[in-house]
């Protein structure tokens, strides 16, 4: 079965709701196969829908080994980090990426996620309104986001 088939069917299963088989799909890829990095992401995904943090915690470190210029194994690792109650690791774990985040409207309203969940609350602003003028679809996401509730009146 060719890779492109097999992401295809992982993504229907997704689809179905049927994560289980997803990851059975993505399992069944020849070694090399499993690490591309788009087979790797598909899993993260799954494994994120999933709540399973533990298990995308290692896939991100997986991704950070083999593919660190890239930014999904800092951004989804250091969300998984966060959910899991490690905010301060989240927000190192994106400090340390490499500097193709900052053009990521994302790692900046995490990064403001973050810093308002520890209590620091002017780094918080200062990096939401990054994200707002690199990406303003952000301005209405952190009117709901409870990680931002401190910091919400003055948004």
């Amino acid at each position: 079965m060719s890779l492109e088939r097999s992401l295809t069917a992982a993504q229907g299963y997704i689809e179905l709701d049927m994560p289980g088989d997803a990851l059975a799909e993505l399992d069944s890829l020849p070694g090399g196969e499993r690490e591309c990095e788009q087979a790797m992401q598909l899993r993260l995904f799954i494994l994120m829908r999933s709540q399973r943090w533990d298990e995308a915690m290692a896939a991100c470190s997986r991704l950070r080994e083999l593919y660190p210029e890239h930014i999904a194994g800092y951004i989804h690792g250091a969300f998984c980090l966060h959910e899991r109650g490690k905010t301060a690791e989240a927000r190192d774990l994106l400090l340390s990426g490499p500097a193709a985040l900052e053009e990521e409207a994302t790692y900046f309203y995490n990064l403001a996620c973050y810093s308002a969940v520890l209590g620091d609350l002017d780094t918080a602003m200062d990096y939401v309104k990054t994200s707002f003028v690199m990406d303003d679809k952000f301005r209405e996401i952190a009117r709901l986001d409870p990680d931002l509730t401190v910091i919400r009146d003055r948004l």
